[in-house]
Formats: C-alpha cells, structure tokens, sequence
C-alpha cells in the first residue's frame, strides 16, 4: 500500500486528492531552506496532532498531543537538528502549536531521520494545507478532511512516494 505525490496532486488507492508541495518543487539532493520537497520513498514516523481543534483522529500510526511549548528544531548547528524541542530555545525552530490550522496535524516523515544529517533538510511533514493550496517550505500538505480520512486508512508501514 502506498501513496504517490506528483506535482499538485496525491493519489492513494486510484483516488486524486489536491495537495500542495514545496514552493521550488521536487529535489533529489534537498537541502535546509531551498524550498524543496524531497524526492523518494518515506514513511510516517508519528503524527503529533492539535487535541484542541480535532475531536477524534483516527489512526494507527502513534499519535502525540501538541503542547503549547513544542517546536521542531530546523537550525543545522544544533544537536536537535530535526527533532522536536521545547521552547524557550535559543536556536532557529518552527513552533508545533500555531495559531493558524496549518499543523492541525502534523506527520513526520522519515527523510533525513535515521541518521539525521546536519543541513539535509528537517520539518519534512504531511501536514493541513492553507487556502488555495499555497505551496510550502518543503513539505505536502493536504485539505485537513483529506489528511485526516488517509490518516484512518493507512499505517506506519505505507510508503510515502514523492516526486518519482
């Protein structure tokens, strides 16, 4: 079982669904901060998730409540390089718990997890698209109905394949 993204659109079991990509498009050799999305086979690690704001998210994928003070960190020079921290920190880091329904849901994908390699690119999520399906920082994002109908669906062993 796997799900396919290809330019603005992820198909899982013959379905289309719209979905927005990184705003410099695929990349074979990612980096931080160029704005791409990643090309290859990934997996959802885990799915942090605002309590708040979605009643009942249905998966079985392992599943963490977003609090107030978590962030991910995106600085290369810090040993937390791509993995979630606690704020207050004192390097560069996306805030989990936004005010926007942007990271709603939060899957992390596994590129550039095991083993995290400074500068490869970190943040690399599935995660609520914004109006319009503006494009991301390097991530896919999805209509939060859509992300969360896949996310009953599918497990932690479904590929995630992106721009092949």
């Amino acid at each position: 079982m796997s799900i396919r993204v290809k330019k603005k659109y992820l198909t899982f079991k013959d379905k289309l669904y719209q979905c927005s990509i990184g705003r410099a498009g695929f990349s074979k050799s990612k980096k931080e901060g160029d704005g791409c999305t990643p090309i290859g086979s990934f997996h959802i690690e885990k799915v942090f998730y605002r309590s708040d704001k979605i009643d009942n998210l249905e998966t079985k994928i392992h599943k963490i409540k977003i609090q107030k003070l978590d962030g991910w960190c995106d600085d290369p020079k810090q040993k937390e390089y791509n993995q979630l921290i606690q704020f207050p920190f004192n390097f560069s880091a996306e805030k989990l718990y936004r005010s926007d329904s942007l990271y709603n849901i939060v899957c992390v994908l596994s590129y550039n997890i095991n083993p995290i390699i400074p500068g490869l690119g970190s943040a690399i999520f599935m995660h609520v698209a914004q109006d319009g399906y503006k494009s991301t920082e390097g991530c896919v994002a999805l209509k939060q109905e859509d992300l969360m109908y896949l996310l009953k669906l599918i497990d932690h062993k479904t590929k995630i394949i992106l721009g092949n």
